[in-house]
């Protein structure tokens, strides 16, 4: 399962570094476990929980045209994605509501 999870953003810098590199993240029960090209414009971040009982990765990636963050929870099998996607949400309007102007999410099968 999918759930796609826009965060319409005011203009600065990208929130996918800002997520990245955030020393607090752990403070949410979530953790940054794969990068690739930080500082470029189509780079991505991979979060996962590390509680036991959370399923999932959040992909997460930066569109600076639009400043939304585009962050998509996959999940195998019959792993439902409800307690991670209420954590990265928790996390997000926690961390930096102050960007965020809305948030959209949308199930995909």
């Amino acid at each position: 399962m999918q759930i796609l999870i826009q965060a319409i953003c005011t203009k600065g810098r990208s929130l996918r570094e800002a997520i990245a590199s955030d020393a607090r993240i752990g403070r949410h029960d979530l953790e940054v476990v794969q990068q690739k090209r930080p500082g470029r414009p189509r780079g991505w971040a991979k979060l996962k929980s590390t509680l036991p009982d959370r399923h999932g990765a959040i992909n997460l990636e930066w569109d600076a045209n639009t400043s939304v963050l585009i962050s998509r929870v996959v999940t195998r099998g019959k792993g439902r994605p409800n307690l991670i996607v209420g954590d990265y949400i928790d996390y997000l309007l926690a961390r930096h509501a102050r960007r965020i102007q809305a948030i959209n999410v949308i199930p995909r099968d």
